[in-house]
C-alpha cells in the first residue's frame, strides 16, 4: 500500500465522531441533571422559605426549606439501586433516558407549582414529591453517564474520561446560580418572587431536549455489551454487592472517602449563598455570581484533575483535594463571615474551583474500579447516592444547627467540616488495605 493510502485511512487527529459522541452524551446528561437539582438548592436558600414554608420565622423557614432539599438525597440511593439494576441488568443507555425525562419533567413542575398562599399545605406535600422524584432521578443518572465514559476508554485514559461527566457538576451549578442571579438582576423583588424564579425551573425542558436528542444517538458500552453476551449479568446486582466480602469493603472505604466531598461542594455551592445571604449580609447577586465564578473554573480544572489522575494516581489526586479543603476550610469560613467581597470570592474559587475540582476529577473512577462489570452500575451509585444523605443532603441542615449553637459564631460548623475533611483522608489512605482485592478491569491502572 502507497504512503498517500495510508495517510488517506489514518483518522483525523483528536477522538474519532463516536468518541466525541460518547462524551458529549455523558456531559451534556450530567449538565442538565445538575442544573435541575441544584436549582433547587439555591431556591430552597433564597425562594422556598417565603412561598412554600411563611412560618413568620427566617431561620426556621430556612431550615424547613432545607430539610426538603435534603429529601432529595435520601431518594438519592432508592434510585441508584433502581437504576443500577436496570443499568446491570439491561444496559446503561436505557437508564441514562429514563432518568433525564423523569427529572426535567420533575422540574419543570416545581416551576408551575402553586405557592402555600395559593393551595395551603398540599404546596410543600407537592414540592416534596416532586423533590423525591428529581432525587430518584440523579440517583440513577449518575452512575450510568459515569460508566458511558469510563467504559468506552482507552487503556490509560479512564481518568480521564471519567472526569468529563463530572465537568457538568460545574456547568450545572453554574448554570443555575447564574440564570437565578441574571433574573435577580433584571426583575425586582417582587417580580423574581413571583415569577422569576419559576422561569429558571420551566427552561429545564429546553434543556432536557437537547439532551435527550443527543443521548439517543449512543450505543451501549462494550463492557456491559461483552457481560451481556456472555451472560455474565448479575440476576440481582444490590443482593451480590452486600454478598461479596470484597465488594462490601469498597462500599464502605467509598462512602468514608466521598464524605469530605459531599460536605465541601454543598457547604460552599449551597450553605455559602444563604450563610452569606441572610446571615452575613452580602448582596444576593454578588454572591450569586461569585460562586458561578468558582463553578465554572470547577468545570475547567476537572479534566485536569483527570488527567493528573491517570499519571499519578486517583488516590493521590482525590486525597490532594480533600487535604486542601480540610487544611483551608476554618479560615475560609471566617473570611465568608467577614462579608468582605473579595475575600469571599477568593473563598469560593479555590474551595470550589481547586480543592473541590481536585476531588470530583477523580472520584468517579476512583469508585468505579471498586466493582466488577456486574455490579458495577449499582456499586458505584451506592457509594456516590448512599453516602450523599449525611455528606451531602444534611449538610446544610448541620451547619445551620451548629451556627446557632455557636451563637452565629463559625467555630463549630468549621470544625464539622474539617473533621469530615480527616475521616475521608484516613479513608483514602487506608483503602489498599482495606480493599486487598480489586476486579481484574483495574489490574495495572494507577490507583
Amino acid at each position: 500500500m502507497s504512503t498517500a493510502a495510508v495517510l488517506a485511512e489514518r483518522p483525523p487527529d483528536g477522538p474519532p465522531p463516536r468518541t466525541r459522541t460518547i462524551l458529549l452524551a455523558s456531559l451534556v446528561g450530567t449538565t442538565v441533571e445538575w442544573y435541575d437539582f441544584f436549582l433547587y438548592a439555591t431556591a430552597a436558600g433564597l425562594v422556598f422559605p417565603q412561598l412554600f414554608f411563611p412560618v413568620g420565622n427566617q431561620l426556621v423557614g430556612t431550615l424547613l426549606a432545607f430539610g426538603t432539599f435534603a429529601v432529595g438525597f435520601v431518594a438519592r440511593p432508592i434510585g441508584g439501586v433502581l437504576f443500577g439494576h436496570i443499568g446491570d441488568r439491561l444496559g446503561r443507555k436505557r437508564t441514562l433516558v429514563a432518568t433525564m425525562v423523569l427529572m426535567g419533567a420533575a422540574t419543570a413542575l416545581i416551576g408551575l407549582l402553586p405557592s402555600y398562599a395559593s393551595i395551603g399545605v398540599a404546596a410543600p406535600v407537592l414540592l416534596v414529591v416532586l423533590r423525591v422524584l428529581q432525587g430518584l432521578a440523579v440517583g440513577g443518572e449518575w452512575g450510568g453517564a459515569v460508566l458511558l465514559a469510563v467504559e468506552n476508554a482507552p487503556p490509560g485514559s479512564r481518568a480521564r474520561f471519567g472526569s468529563v461527566p463530572q465537568i457538568g457538576l460545574g456547568l450545572g451549578l453554574a448554570l443555575g446560580t447564574g440564570v437565578f442571579a441574571l433574573l435577580g438582576e433584571v426583575l425586582d423583588e417582587q417580580a423574581f418572587l413571583t415569577v422569576g424564579w419559576r422561569v429558571a425551573f420551566v427552561l429545564s425542558v429546553v434543556l432536557v431536549v437537547v439532551g435527550l436528542l443527543v443521548r439517543l444517538r449512543i450505543l451501549e458500552t462494550p463492557e456491559f455489551r461483552r457481560l451481556r453476551d456472555s451472560g455474565g449479568t448479575a440476576r440481582a446486582p444490590v443482593v451480590q454487592v452486600f454478598r461479596t466480602s470484597g465488594h462490601r469493603r469498597g462500599l464502605l472505604a467509598g462512602m468514608l472517602a466521598r464524605w469530605a466531598e459531599g460536605a465541601a461542594f454543598n457547604t460552599w455551592g449551597v450553605f455559602a449563598i444563604t450563610y452569606a445571604t441572610a446571615t452575613v449580609g452580602m448582596s444576593k447577586i454578588v454572591v450569586l455570581l461569585a460562586v458561578t465564578g468558582g463553578a465554572l473554573l470547577m468545570a475547567a480544572l476537572t479534566p485536569v484533575a483527570g488527567l493528573l489522575a491517570d499519571r499519578y494516581g486517583r488516590r493521590r489526586v482525590f486525597g490532594t483535594g480533600v487535604a486542601g479543603f480540610g487544611i483551608t476550610v476554618v479560615p475560609s469560613f471566617f473570611a465568608v463571615h467577614s462579608g468582605i467581597t473579595w475575600l469571599v470570592v477568593v473563598v469560593l474559587l479555590l474551595q470550589l474551583g481547586v480543592w473541590y475540582a481536585l476531588m470530583t476529577g477523580a472520584e468517579s473512577t476512583l469508585f468505579a474500579e471498586l466493582f466488577d462489570t456486574d455490579v458495577r452500575y449499582t456499586g458505584m451509585s451506592l457509594v456516590f447516592q448512599g453516602s450523599g444523605i449525611w455528606a451531602s443532603g444534611l449538610t446544610p441542615v448541620i451547619l445551620t444547627g451548629l451556627l446557632v449553637l455557636g451563637a452565629g459564631t463559625p467555630w463549630w460548623a468549621a470544625g464539622y467540616l474539617a473533621a469530615t475533611a480527616g475521616i475521608s483522608l484516613v479513608a483514602v489512605v487506608l483503602m489498599p488495605r482495606w480493599i486487598r482485592w480489586r476486579p481484574q478491569w483495574t489490574r495495572g491502572t494507577r490507583w
